[in-house]
């Protein structure tokens, strides 16, 4: 994935850097510019690292800097570029002796402190703050007294995004006229870096860039909404799908971190993740996915799902884009996003508003006539279709209840034939014209086909790795414990919680209830 340039307050910054490397390097104009003399100092040993020189640096040059924690002045050969501050022994070699991430930079002001300056000596042109260190940067040749102090120094710069993408942006020298909205935007800036030239997708209110939490050097993923753009039905819209994901605490659902507003734009920061499930599908060998991977991501999905339909929320655009994977694994924890369409709706109650992307959508919605929470169910089939065949269930032309009495259109060959009938059957199930007849999401994953033990195994290790249970129940363990016992399957100890002592009282338990069971139903059957 690529990683982009600076954002409004970054370019502010790398814009000031520019502006005061230019400042400082021509006030160290005494200097050689390319000489590899470097004056009598502190040598910095151990210098193991390297790097090579990145493809857009935006500044260079030699520069010297004290900091709050070592007085002693140090020369290196600055570079800037789009992503931080490296700090070279030379102006030729790779090894460097620092690196300043422009997502750590707090502040970036004119030459303020003086209190570490060492008597006699010519002071700093500006400040770099991050939450750990300052760096005092340049040399001023000039003594304070003399020189202009202040806001004066510190160039400010607007800059104007242009509506299309937030990386085309327009650098003026101005007098900050408009300083609410410009403190408004700084809010996230001051919080987040973006990469706009990272974009990670779009979706249907805004384009999604990756970007970085500056305090804990969190990745995150932040939409941009420019609001002139939208109506405001649409806007209303972005804010329903806030509100739904302020409501939602799930790890099966994108994690919303905050919320940022100017007078035109909206930015919606999300924590970041891997790709979504189309693009697991598209790229796997064969166009398609096996149906163990797809029963993986499936049951995750559902059980999200689950929880989304148990606060009456109807997600109504699910659909492999928008299952996002929370890494590059094969078998990965999957959340669901874009909650854009989504609508509150009751156990019994039907909408009759226009939701959704057609393929995916239920044949209820695209006959406008009113729908529930079963048409979440509808997707939940397409996806598995989808996943399996690599291909869509139906077309444009022909009426979906005639395509669905199709089998031969509905399954053909290749490459259904070497696809399970368990998997057919719960299509089936869930790709049913009539509302009333189509699965929920419980008996969903109680179909035979979700049923699996070498998928529990699956994900029970990956709840062990990411060290919390959501997905399975304990109350399963020992009913996959005696079928590994029936089928002489291993099973892994280390993944139950309960000690072997416990596990085996509760296998003898489990057996006198399923002989309580059989014998139960001979009565009955006599009856």
């Amino acid at each position: 994935m690529v990683e982009g340039c600076l954002d409004d307050h970054d370019i502010d910054r790398g814009g000031s850097l520019l502006d005061d490397m230019d400042e400082a390097l021509a006030s160290e104009s005494g200097l050689p510019s390319t000489s590899n003399n470097i004056p009598l100092m502190r040598v910095v040993q151990s210098v193991k690292h390297t790097k090579r020189k990145s493809s857009n640096v935006m500044k260079e040059g030699w520069m010297v800097h004290y900091t709050s924690k070592d007085t002693l002045r140090k020369r290196h050969y600055w570079r800037l570029d789009s992503k931080c501050i490296t700090l070279f022994q030379n102006d030729t070699g790779s090894k460097y002796y620092k690196e300043i991430p422009l997502s750590e930079i707090l502040s970036l002001e004119p030459a303020q402190n003086y209190s570490l300056l060492p008597d006699g000596a010519n002071p700093h042109c500006f400040e770099i703050a991050t939450a750990s260190l300052v760096y005092y940067v340049g040399e001023n040749l000039q003594r304070p007294e003399s020189s202009v102090t202040g806001s004066s120094i510190l160039v400010r710069c607007r800059y104007d995004m242009m509506q299309n993408s937030i990386s085309k942006l327009i650098i003026r020298f101005d007098i900050i006229d408009r300083f609410d909205i410009i403190l408004n935007v700084l809010d996230i800036n001051s919080v987040y870096q973006i990469f706009p030239d990272e974009v990670l997708g779009s979706g249907q209110f805004g384009i999604v860039y990756g970007g970085k939490h500056r305090k804990s050097g969190r990745d995150v993923a932040i939409k941009i909404i420019d609001k002139l753009r939208f109506p405001t039905k649409q806007e209303s819209q972005l804010r329903n799908e806030v509100a739904i994901l302020q409501s939602l605490h799930h790890p099966g659902v994108v994690n919303l971190d905050c919320m940022f507003e100017t007078p035109e734009r909206v930015f919606v920061v999300m924590e970041k993740l891997h790709g979504d499930m189309l693009e697991m599908i598209l790229s796997s060998e064969k166009g398609r996915l096996p149906e163990r991977i797809t029963k993986f991501l499936v049951t995750q999905i559902l059980v999200a799902l689950r929880h989304l339909h148990f606060k009456n929320i109807v997600h109504c655009d699910l659909k492999p884009e928008n299952v996002l994977l929370a890494s590059a694994d094969s078998f990965p924890q999957v959340k669901l996003c874009d909650f854009g369409f989504a609508r509150i709706i009751g156990e019994k109650s039907f909408r009759r508003s226009v939701v959704g992307t057609p393929a995916y959508l239920a044949p209820e919605v695209l006959r406008n006539k009113g729908y529930n929470r079963s048409l979440d169910m509808w997707s939940v089939g397409v996806i598995i279709y989808v996943s399996l065949s690599g291909t869509f269930p139906f077309n444009e032309d022909e009426d979906i209840n005639d395509q669905i009495q199709n089998a031969a259109f509905m399954y053909p060959p290749h490459p259904w034939k070497k696809i399970s009938q368990e998997a057919i059957d719960l299509i089936n199930n869930l790709l049913q014209v009539k509302m009333r007849k189509r699965y929920s999401v419980d008996k969903t994953l109680s179909h035979p086909w979700l049923q699996d033990y070498q998928m529990w195994l699956d994900l029970r290790n990956l709840e062990s790795r990411i060290n919390e249970r959501y997905i399975t129940h304990e109350s399963d363990d020992l009913r996959w414990h005696h079928h590994a016992q029936l089928s002489g399957l291993d099973y892994p100890m280390h993944l139950t919680n309960s000690p072997c002592g416990e596990v085996g009282q509760g296998m003898e338990r489990y057996k006198e209830k399923e002989e309580e069971l059989e014998t139960l139903s001979e009565r009955v059957s006599e009856l």
